[in-house]
């Protein structure tokens, strides 16, 4: 069966490392602040100012004062600290930030990013999104595989507006994980949700890859 949405980000949060630095992009990536391991220490970044963030409060203890950059309520921890948005991003631009999970519209075979906009529909803007994938060290990507049309959002070249070109270094969706493979040599998958088959996976992706040795013969 396809990984659900807390799946998801419970994978996504086995890329998280003790004494990282990390940025959530909102959606999905947002609920990987649930499932950091316990006794591993992250420092979650914000783009709107803050540096130690805790899980989402339960109901009826929302503070409307502490916000994530997506806008959602969050929890301060003791070692919290707060600044301006002009500080936030100089950490990101500096390379500070370790890792950042992001949502996606589209992945392309060679690492390009697709996650701000559809052209014709309204959009805010990008925010933070172009920041942090030319900034950041490591960029992964949770996203559900296909659209709401069925279409693979896996693809050979994006075909929506880009945020960055050749920035991500791994796929994790609701049926399977791919890495980008260096200098844009294409994907490869490396892990399959629980259930899912190789064939499924084909049949739904678009763009090119190779599985990880031992993989086709599961």
């Amino acid at each position: 069966m396809p990984r659900t949405r807390e799946q998801l980000a419970e994978r996504a949060a086995q890329e998280l490392q003790d004494g990282f630095y990390v940025n959530l992009g909102i959606g999905i990536p947002t609920l990987v602040a649930n499932y950091i391991p316990t006794g591993m220490t992250v420092t979650l970044q914000s783009e709107n100012g803050m540096l130690g963030m805790g899980p989402f409060p339960y109901e009826g203890d929302e503070d409307p004062d502490l916000i994530n950059a997506g806008k959602q309520t969050i929890t301060e921890i003791p070692e919290s600290s707060y600044f301006s948005s002009a500080d936030s991003f100089a950490m990101i631009r500096g390379g500070h930030i370790n890792l950042s999970i992001l949502g996606a519209m589209e992945v392309a075979q060679n690492g390009d990013i697709a996650n701000w906009m559809i052209p014709g529909k309204l959009v805010k803007g990008m925010g933070g999104a172009m920041d942090l994938v030319a900034g950041v060290k490591r960029v992964v990507v949770v996203m559900e595989h296909a659209n709401k049309h069925g279409q693979s959002k896996v693809l050979k070249e994006c075909s929506l507006p880009l945020t960055g070109t050749g920035v991500v270094s791994r796929i994790i969706t609701d049926l399977a994980t791919f890495d980008v493979k260096p200098d844009g040599a294409g994907l490869e998958l490396i892990e399959l949700a629980d259930g899912v088959t190789l064939d499924e996976v084909a049949s739904k992706t678009e763009a090119a890859y190779t599985c990880a040795p031992g993989l086709q013969a599961a």
